[in-house]
């Protein structure tokens, strides 16, 4: 326990879902916290009930004044920021000729300008100090190409490249910059309702553990790249996916047979 003790974190897409596991494990491991996502109700509601550690604000992610905004109210808070978790995304199913230019730009203004706009804001201060880590929230569609998810695809890939990328940048200033790849996880962007027979979903897709992850799986993955237990890890890419992307999508019961 208190593997984060003393540190402050932001975290974004913080109301429910990955966000907000990863928010509770952050502040039971004695972080403090700015959850930010852009379901106030849902998101202060959780701020509320984890306690003095976590402090909500509405922030949308694509916009450089709300990220200005998040920097300083953590400052103010907490006098530092020692780890960024950008985790706030959204999805968009269809085939690319269903896909409009309007959908593509949504997402990547999301999906991947938000996580670069949060790392530009964050990243002068944890070089000033010498110290840091950053979690960006991919998936394991930034592993490999999903028919039906063209647009979203080409966003967790980016993430993935970002990521490599500026983790060469921080690198100096011991500044670690990693990605985590959930596959299936049972979220509202899986399971909208939370009330679903999850397994017939992960056999359907041949997940070979034979059921969907759940948020806290993730969070866990997130505490480790942004603890000091990670401390010469960077640039690197861990998937939290029971398996999926290790090979072949064969279905877990022709394993059986």
């Amino acid at each position: 326990m208190k593997r984060l003790d003393s540190k402050v974190a932001i975290i974004t897409g913080a109301a429910r879902g990955q966000g907000e596991a990863t928010a509770r494990l952050f502040a039971a491991e004695g972080c403090s916290i700015i959850m930010t996502d852009v379901l106030s109700t849902e998101g202060e509601a959780v701020a509320a009930s984890i306690g003095e550690r976590a402090r909500f604000m509405r922030h949308d992610v694509s916009s450089e004044g709300d990220w200005a905004s998040v920097v300083e109210t953590a400052l103010s808070a907490f006098g530092k920021i020692d780890i960024l978790v950008n985790n706030a995304a959204i999805a968009h199913f269809g085939s690319i000729e269903e896909t409009s230019k309007d959908d593509i730009v949504r997402l990547l203004s999301v999906n991947v300008v938000g996580q670069y706009l949060g790392i530009k804001a964050v990243l002068p201060l944890m070089k000033n100090a010498r110290r840091g880590s950053i979690v960006n929230i991919s998936s394991v569609d930034g592993l490999r190409g999903t028919t039906g998810l063209s647009a979203y695809d080409a966003c967790k890939w980016g993430v993935r490249g970002m990521t490599k990328a500026i983790a060469l940048e921080a690198a100096p200033f011991n500044v670690r910059v990693n990605s985590v790849h959930p596959g299936a996880i049972d979220t509202p962007m899986l399971n909208p309702t939370g009330t679903s027979d999850t397994k017939p979903i992960a056999m359907g897709l041949g997940i070979p553990f034979g059921r969907v992850g759940q948020s806290p799986e993730v969070a866990a993955a997130s505490l480790f790249l942004a603890s000091d237990e990670a401390s010469y890890i960077s640039g690197a890419e861990l998937a939290v996916d029971g398996a999926w992307t290790a090979g072949l999508n064969t279905n877990i019961e022709k394993l059986n047979d």
